[in-house]
């Protein structure tokens, strides 16, 4: 798969220290942010005015799981469009195809994230949040549409801009379904608070709903401007998954086909769960039934984002006609060949 790449260098400015070295049609506005990830400015694109986020990502092959969730980022943006997922706007890199080290993903500019803005002191009408949730239910409906299950779904993932648009991002640890998962299905995935009981039980195949799972907790986390369930470490997050939905019936386990991980459920403490009413107060009643139905310990019974999107809690704004479904799907095999082709060879062009 061919992916054209901006070689040009004209341009050099520093941003927390680190030396950019970009195409010149791109002048430096401010930092945005600084992690394992790599570097963020914003920036200004002179042909056209826009504002963007640049990101550079240094030494990108000293590591070859970071390499791979760069790589997977990369195909998966290049081969999709959704007007709810961060759109790759160009890649650059510094030097010849063969010796690169760095590489520059300029993407669209959002303002802020849903973290940011559930921790802030800014309110929430239940109109944001009902607006907010159908944005992501449309976003994660286009990704599974279209094969892939995102698998990081998180506040801090959901960029917002002023006029609350959301754009779902960081697809680094992404995967294409419906094909062979192999390695791929039992590598880490999901920050410990969004991840589903089927993923903290260590079950080895998995599908669409741990984005549901994450959804939920996303929605739950709206509403409470505070994470549902922030777990220490696995054990203690089913834990407190169990606490809250109370301990799981035998058609509650019926997913699970190991015995030790069904005997260790059963042998956690009886409890019947909390009062969702109480828990949530403020919440109308209908975002709490499709809550309900999003936070289901049985990844068999819980509900679909398809289906969510067609709850009553969304009828206000959902309209199938102007939404239609998307016909485009990524091939499975894209992402298990590329990302073999570092781990066999370290490169990637």
């Amino acid at each position: 798969m061919m992916m054209r790449i901006n070689k040009k260098k004209n341009s050099s400015f520093r941003v927390e220290g680190s030396l950019f070295e970009i195409d010149s049609k791109y002048e430096p506005i401010d930092s945005i942010g600084k992690g394992s990830y790599g570097i963020v400015c914003s920036c200004r694109n002179t042909d056209t005015n826009e504002k963007v986020a640049i990101k550079k990502i240094s030494d990108v092959f000293s590591s070859q799981v970071d390499a791979l969730r760069t790589l997977r980022e990369l195909i998966i943006l290049r081969n999709i469009r959704h007007h709810n997922v961060v759109q790759l706007k160009d890649v650059m890199i510094t030097c010849s195809k063969s010796t690169f080290k760095e590489v520059y993903a300029v993407y669209e500019f959002m303002d802020s994230d849903l973290h940011q803005i559930i921790q802030s002191p800014q309110p929430l009408s239940p109109e944001h949040c009902q607006y907010f949730m159908f944005q992501l239910l449309e976003g994660v409906k286009y990704l599974h549409l279209t094969n892939i299950i995102h698998r990081d779904l998180k506040p801090a993932n959901l960029l917002i801009n002023a006029n609350c648009n959301m754009k779902i991002c960081d697809f680094g640890l992404a995967r294409t379904s419906g094909g062979d998962g192999g390695e791929f299905m039992t590598e880490y995935v999901v920050t410990r608070w969004y991840r589903a009981p089927e993923l903290l039980i260590c079950r080895n195949s998995y599908d669409t709903s741990i984005d549901v799972w994450s959804v939920g907790c996303i929605f739950a986390e709206i509403l409470l401007r505070r994470p549902l369930f922030p777990g220490h470490n696995p054990l203690d997050q089913l834990k407190r998954v169990i606490d809250f939905l109370g301990s799981p019936t035998e058609s509650d386990l019926d997913f699970l086909d190991n015995p030790k991980a069904i005997n260790f459920i059963k042998g956690l403490p009886r409890t019947k769960g909390v009062c969702w009413k109480a828990m949530f107060p403020e919440a109308d009643s209908l975002a709490l039934d499709l809550l309900q139905r999003m936070l289901v310990f049985n990844p068999k019974k819980r509900i679909t984002i398809a289906d969510a999107l067609q709850h009553p809690y969304m009828f206000d704004l959902y309209n199938p006609t102007e939404y239609p479904p998307s016909h485009k799907t990524l091939d499975v095999n894209i992402i298990y060949i590329c990302t073999n082709i570092i781990a066999n060879n370290n490169s990637v062009i």
